[in-house]
């Protein structure tokens, strides 16, 4: 039998709110926003979440690590428009795996939600290798937020 060394703390939740401004760019001819643009939204959101919290890609690399997305869902409920201001709530998920998952749902300016999604980002060193373990830096990360006890 396998026993866990730490303890995971199911009910921490660390989430971030980031606004943004539907630009003329992201949309289709009929002004409706193109569906692969919610993705992007999600970065921004995923982006707004590290420096908020200290996780930014550019903390991860300077432990000699990325973190390549390997799998993402999204799925649209209502369409955003040019002009529209939407707030995206990013929230990280808790897992014991060697992984970042991150939560999102983008809400129009009527708050109510226009898009759900989810993200799943796995540890590679400087060398490709996959990180099967969690890296120190973001084991002593979780430490710090709470995430691990």
């Amino acid at each position: 039998m396998i026993k866990r060394k730490e303890q995971y703390n199911e009910a921490a939740e660390l989430t971030v709110n980031q606004e943004i401004r539907v630009r003329f760019n992201e949309t289709d001819p009929l002004g409706i926003v193109w569906h692969g643009y919610y993705i992007t939204y999600f970065e921004d959101g995923r982006e707004a979440f590290g420096r908020q919290h200290g996780i930014s890609y550019l903390d991860v690399n300077k432990f000699g690590y990325t973190t390549p997305i390997v799998k993402s869902s999204c799925e649209h409920k209502l369409s955003l428009r040019y002009g529209d201001v939407a707030r995206i709530e990013t929230t990280i998920v808790d897992s014991p795996a060697a992984k970042m998952i991150f939560r999102y749902k983008i809400y129009d300016a009527n708050n109510e939600v226009a898009c759900t999604g989810e993200t799943v980002q796995v540890f590679v060193d400087e060398t490709g290798t996959l990180s099967l373990n969690l890296p120190p830096f973001f084991e002593e990360w979780k430490r710090k937020v709470g995430l691990l006890k």
